[in-house]
């Protein structure tokens, strides 16, 4: 069984507190420690740049950048340095985009999602170039590269991330077509099975060799957890009588008691094969309080 790994991404942190937040996360016994790339917020290779100096052992990953921000010779630059400065320390996550009106404010194209995983996969191919012992000065310091980690829910994504990455992202989010940009509904656990499913097979024979990363949406320790399911059902696209159950079933949201929560990351881990479990920052703190009782029950422990 894959050990369990425990991250956090940026998500609302303060930037001014972000060096105190990462100090404490790792003290707190994260594996890893997260940045998104999103216009409006800090710029992700700095913050890592910024984690690094302050941390010792945690791992340092992008959740995930955008690749239609960057070019492939930049975000290379960009990734060896921090890998460099941090001992060999980073996790490159990328992912196609999917927010339109940053590209509409950066000024940016919006290609269609085929073309987004088409560039993204030239992309791939590119950074490989630049990584090897013969490419871009500064190499990074994890040889041939730094473990890739490729993130999203859709099928094109995943193929995708079964044919390159080290590590598979699954967010289970998907867009609400009638909301605004950045509302989504959560996959349930059947189509997520399916998604893991379709992953392993199109890995072949990597499959054994991948991590899976689940996107937690939001941790909650409490003693009722019905009630909370209950308020954040329509925060995630449930609707009907069985909303609360179906926030309970959810591999991306983890409601009850640390023990309880605790004991749901053990059988997501068993299910899907969820080895490596992130969530934003303002669940932080509720995960912090599950992650001794996983460990525990996992026969695991805690890191540095």
């Amino acid at each position: 069984m894959t050990k369990l790994r425990f991250g956090v991404n940026f998500g609302e942190v303060n930037v001014d507190e972000w060096t105190d937040f990462c100090r404490t996360s790792e003290q707190f016994g994260f594996d890893a420690i997260h940045s998104a790339d999103h216009l409006g917020a800090a710029s992700p290779f700095a913050m890592l740049g910024a984690a690094a100096a302050v941390t010792t052992h945690a791992r340092l990953g992008t959740l995930v950048i955008n690749n239609e921000f960057w070019n492939p010779a930049v975000l290379a630059r960009e990734a060896s340095t921090v890998d460099r400065l941090s001992g060999g320390r980073l996790e490159l996550g990328l992912g196609a985009g999917h927010m339109k009106s940053e590209f509409d404010a950066a000024g940016i194209p919006w290609h269609p999602y085929p073309e987004r995983i088409d560039r993204l996969e030239r992309c791939i191919g590119e950074l490989d170039r630049l990584f090897a012992e013969d490419g871009q000065q500064p190499l990074p310091h994890q040889v041939p590269r730094p473990p890739l980690l490729i993130g999203g829910h859709g099928e094109r994504i995943l193929d995708l991330a079964a044919r390159h990455a080290d590590i598979i992202g699954f967010t289970g989010a998907t867009q609400i077509k009638s909301e605004q940009m950045g509302v989504f509904r959560l996959a349930s656990p059947g189509e997520t099975l399916r998604r893991v499913e379709r992953v392993r097979e199109r890995a072949g024979s990597r499959a054994d060799a991948l991590e899976f990363n689940v996107l937690v949406q939001a941790v909650i320790v409490t003693d009722d957890a019905e009630a909370k399911a209950v308020e954040l059902a329509a925060a995630y696209g449930y609707t009907g009588l069985d909303s609360a159950e179906r926030v309970l079933e959810s591999p991306y949201v983890l409601v009850g008691t640390a023990e309880e929560n605790a004991k749901k990351i053990l059988a997501n881990r068993e299910r899907f094969g969820f080895s490596y479990i992130t969530t934003h920052g303002p669940s932080r703190d509720a995960l912090a309080a599950t992650i001794p009782h996983a460990r525990r029950l996992a026969g695991e422990s805690q890191p540095g």
